[in-house]
């Protein structure tokens, strides 16, 4: 941490009612000359912000996912699911120093604002925005590394960059600084909303539910339902989105749903996004991107029916699950030995486009699944893409590609489902002009996270009445059958009952947003669950999953931090 490289957002607020971006180092800005003025104090709080989209912070936070059971990848943050990370692969040393950047920002922030001489009340709550970032950035690295060096605004960067050799401090220790921060920004006078130039921003809501999320993975159930029933009062004016899809396009930004988001934009002229398109889009996405991670067929063979009836292949087609000749029957299509054109689909293709229209809305929202279509681009245009496995008259397995019309994986031999969620339809109406930088908001905490999280709550408190009102709302969203309401495939009455909806609508909720690993490794699940062979949709196996329970629920400490801070102490197995 003794080479820290921050940057501050020199901002202005633009119509379209979000910050347009220009960066300088943070260790450029002395605070004998800067910090004086509002907007000078407020023009650093959006450089703190603007850390959050750092690579390895959130920036790719959705690549996560494939260390869980909705996604598979592979390349990027591959050693997760491998099993091969050690305490200098890449992207473990850059959620390090990206939070620790992020941190330091903060701290940065609030050393300077300080001092101001702004009134007494924007001060007030530029430190409580600071504090709120802080939190979130500690909380981040909590997560993944345990118990953290604290450093807290008396550390000053002009004078300290050459010294930050603290030790770590107890998981404890760690949570109570996480909270004491938070605690001081429910009282820093943040608003119930911001207007729409500064959406994005942090309010109050946003301070209770990142608590909230604290409290709950200290399992102190009654505080977080304090904290998430403080998140749905009126005044904050959150509501669930009416349309599942449109939440993950640029129709949804602006959402009431959002909690607390990190703002995107992709236009020319505007590139501040995240790449989405890039690492979850297919070669037919604009761009040609590479679909590093991909659905696993767990999470779509998750999905229920409207009904609620849980979903089985050799329901529909006996021997499918235990025999890959039924598999290659129902999804291989005959098409000419060059792959330009499909010459026969498989009589079962109806049947299965039917099935689709049958399951539950966010299957289709989220995934794209063969014998769909999927808008895509190439050459420069939009053009519809045909969703196929195909092979020759011989038998012999024939690749499709996006210049006749064709999904194509990127990954070579792997047949699989693709991302719909956050992927770009086209060009997105000319908003989406570079693979990475999509240009749609991404969601820290969103209100169906908040009641998902309460209903956990609720049930760990042994009240599972309550528990299902608000699993019930997140699926009243979709037009799904809700919970209690009369089948007996819709019972949910028992404790272990109640959960095991909670972790199958967090499934369908979030899936491809990032948040997944992190719930099974809070669940303590992820070593009963990622030791096994995934295979691809025809029955191929595409790889290994490595999870260490003794190792793997927290990441090492990179070994350039402990080589530059003797102090730091390794995890346990690394």
């Amino acid at each position: 941490m003794k080479k820290i490289y921050l940057y501050i957002i020199v901002a202005f607020m633009a119509m379209n009612g979000c910050y347009d971006l220009d960066r300088s180092p943070f260790d450029q800005l002395s605070s004998a000359t800067f910090w004086k003025t509002e907007d000078q104090c407020k023009q650093g709080l959006m450089g703190v912000y603007a850390t959050f989209k750092g690579t390895d912070l959130y920036g790719k936070q959705f690549l996560t996912d494939i260390n869980s059971d909705v996604a598979v990848g592979y390349d990027q943050y591959e050693a997760l699911i491998l099993g091969t990370a050690t305490p200098t692969t890449g992207f473990l040393n850059g959620k390090w120093q990206n939070g620790y950047n992020a941190i330091q920002g903060a701290n940065l922030a609030i050393r300077g604002i300080s001092s101001s001489e702004i009134d007494e009340e924007t001060k007030k709550m530029f430190i409580g925005e600071a504090k709120f970032l802080r939190a979130l950035a500690y909380f981040h690295l909590f997560d993944y590394f345990g118990g953290l060096p604290i450093y807290d605004e008396t550390t000053n960067l002009e004078t300290d960059i050459n010294n930050l050799d603290n030790p770590r401090s107890s998981a404890d220790a760690t949570r109570e600084f996480i909270m004491k921060d938070l605690e001081d920004a429910t009282q820093a006078g943040l608003p119930d909303k911001w207007d729409g130039a500064n959406y994005g921003r942090a309010t109050k809501s946003s301070v209770y539910a990142l608590l909230g999320k604290v409290q709950l993975h200290n399992k102190d159930y009654q505080a977080a339902i304090n904290s998430f029933e403080e998140v749905l009062k009126p005044q904050y004016g959150h509501s669930l989105h009416p349309d599942f899809a449109e939440l993950f396009t640029p129709a949804g930004n602006g959402s009431p749903e959002a909690v607390f988001t990190i703002v995107n934009i992709g236009n020319i002229g505007q590139m501040y996004g995240m790449p989405f398109a890039f690492y979850a889009g297919t070669r037919n996405t604009r761009g040609s991107c590479w679909n590093n991670t991909v659905p696993s067929t767990g999470l779509a063979d998750m999905y229920e029916y409207k009904d609620g009836r849980p979903f089985d292949w050799d329901e529909l087609f006996p021997g499918y699950t235990t025999n890959n000749d039924v598999k290659e029957r129902v999804w291989r299509c005959l098409s000419t030995d060059d792959g330009t054109k499909i010459l026969e689909i498989p009589e079962e293709a109806q049947t299965i486009m039917d099935m689709y229209e049958q399951r539950d809305p966010r299957m289709s929202a989220t995934l794209i699944m063969p014998y769909t279509q999927y808008l895509g681009w190439y050459s420069n245009a939009p053009r519809e893409m045909d969703f196929y496995f195909a092979k020759k008259a011989d038998g012999g397995i024939v690749g499709l590609n996006e210049a006749n019309g064709f999904m194509r994986n990127n990954r070579g031999g792997w047949e699989t489902y693709f991302w719909r969620k956050y992927v770009p339809e086209g060009d997105w109406d000319g908003t989406a002009t570079n693979r990475e930088h999509t240009p749609v908001n991404y969601s820290i905490i969103r209100l169906a996270d908040v009641y998902l999280m309460l209903a956990e709550c609720y049930n760990e408190t042994d009240n599972q009445d309550k528990a299902v009102e608000y699993i019930n709302k997140v699926r009243a969203r979709v037009d799904m059958a809700l919970l209690n309401s009369g089948p007996a495939h819709l019972e949910a009455r028992t404790k272990e009952e109640v959960f095991n909806r909670i972790f199958k609508e967090k499934a369908y909720e979030f899936a491809n947003e990032g948040f997944r690993d992190s719930d099974l490794r809070r669940w303590k699940l992820s070593h009963t669950m990622l030791n096994k062979d995934e295979f691809g949709i025809t029955g191929k196996r595409l790889l290994t999953r490595k999870f260490n329970k003794d190792r793997d629920y927290l990441w090492p400490i990179p070994s350039d931090e402990i080589e530059k801070n003797e102090s730091l102490t390794q995890n346990p197995g690394w």
